[in-house]
């Protein structure tokens, strides 16, 4: 048996003793924490918690003992929307980016997302698994502690199952902890543009199957948008999702009001992401379902576009979730205090509400609420440990610097 205790901590953070599955509207404000406190993890689970005064001299014999004076601890980062997995960064085409060209007309010439997917063609299982886990180990630095990772720069079924294969051995190789999503509908393959249900045919039938019969993915997910799938593509793929056993969680709303989001609700999706263009009548769809919204700030400020309206999600009484969205050509950064520090500055939220947007809420976005997101007895031991900072606010406020000095997953020292 390992163990570790982590003492005088200036101040725990996200402390549950009955951990909510996410925080929604007001709720979303409340971040309770205890100061002069100790954490105490066995194996690769918190085993116990509380002030100073209540430590337990059996605590005492931990395996490793942190002294954390001045320091605050805070459960680790998930970040629930990625295509971290990438043969290649698309620099150039952030200098387009600069000269005027839009997002779509970039895909429009040959671009974005196909840029990457011929690049995808010329590279093996290896290259792809060596590069992710140098951004793993990135990320990780930075208090990333879960990581959703999509396939979706292979759209064809060769190459997609390439990408799931990769992501399948970083699950081993990585500490993080690692869910999988098939994206095979992230874009329409330049030889199926104008009868793009052709494509849609390939996915459902022949993909879907093959991807669920080896167990390669967690879930599925459409890049249901202007200029890419449409609602009926969407409910289609889905449907074939949810028939093999694979859990819904889309790409909507991005570029225009698609209808992505109430395709989103109606197949239960877990979450649905991006949607900058969100009205009325998709928070009355979002209300009252089991879907969480979750907001990429780093692809709306790299791509100049309109924000999701956050605050009046919140408002209106809903859970928010913030994800990097990290990938080569419109997000190109999964630092997760850089998505905690947009939250509040962009998206205005309080900086409570923007950590349970980035731990909580992202864990439900992941499907891992009863694991991870919040220090609770019995989750698994994903914690980071800050540098000596002055007060909670102070983690999105120094927005630049990484205030991690270690983290901690599944119970060891990372």
């Amino acid at each position: 048996m390992s163990s570790i205790l982590i003492t005088n901590i200036k101040k725990l953070v996200s402390t549950e003793e009955n951990p909510p599955k996410w925080k929604a509207g007001k709720d979303m404000s409340k971040l309770p924490s205890l100061e002069n406190s100790f954490l105490y993890i066995i194996n690769d689970k918190i085993a116990e918690y509380g002030t100073m005064s209540n430590i337990r001299a059996e605590f005492q014999q931990a395996s490793k003992i942190i002294d954390a004076s001045g320091k605050m601890v805070f459960p680790a980062f998930c970040d629930s929307h990625t295509h971290l997995l990438y043969p290649a960064s698309r620099e150039i085409e952030y200098v387009d980016k600069i000269k005027g060209l839009t997002y779509e007309e970039i895909a429009k010439r040959g671009g974005g997302i196909l840029n990457t997917a011929q690049k995808m063609k010329q590279t093996t299982v290896a290259e792809l698994v060596d590069s992710a886990l140098e951004r793993l180990d990135e990320i990780k630095k930075f208090g990333t502690g879960a990581v959703e990772i999509k396939s979706g720069y292979g759209l064809d079924t060769e190459e997609e199952l390439k990408m799931l294969y990769a992501i399948r051995k970083l699950k081993e190789q990585s500490p993080l902890t690692i869910k999988a999503t098939f994206l095979g509908a992230h874009s329409i393959p330049a030889e199926y543009r104008g009868k793009q249900e052709k494509y849609v045919d390939i996915v459902v039938n022949e993909m879907i199957p093959l991807v669920a019969g080896e167990g390669l993915a967690d879930y599925v997910d459409v890049f249901c948008d202007k200029g890419f799938f449409t609602v009926e593509d969407t409910d289609r793929i889905l449907a074939a999702g949810v028939n093999h056993g694979l859990i819904p969680k889309i790409h909507a709303n991005e570029l225009d009001y698609s209808g992505g989001i109430q395709v989103g609700v109606k197949h239960n999706a877990l979450s649905v992401d991006h949607l900058e263009y969100t009205g009325d009548s998709e928070i009355e769809a979002l209300l009252g379902s089991g879907t969480m919204p979750t907001i990429l700030p780093g692809a709306a400020f790299f791509l100049n576009m309109p924000y999701a309206p956050a605050r009046k999600m919140i408002d209106a009484g809903l859970p928010v979730a913030m994800a990097s969205d990290f990938n080569p050509g419109s997000s190109p950064s999964g630092n997760m205090q850089l998505i905690l520090s947009m939250a509040s500055v962009l998206y205005k939220l309080t900086p409570e509400e923007a950590i349970n947007a980035c731990t909580i809420n992202t864990a439900y976005a992941m499907g891992l609420e009863k694991e991870l997101g919040t220090i609770s007895k019995g989750k698994k031991a994903n914690v980071f440990i800050t540098k000596e900072i002055p007060t909670v606010e102070y983690l999105p406020y120094y927005y630049g610097a990484n205030k991690i000095e270690s983290i901690i997953l599944n119970g060891q020292i990372a």
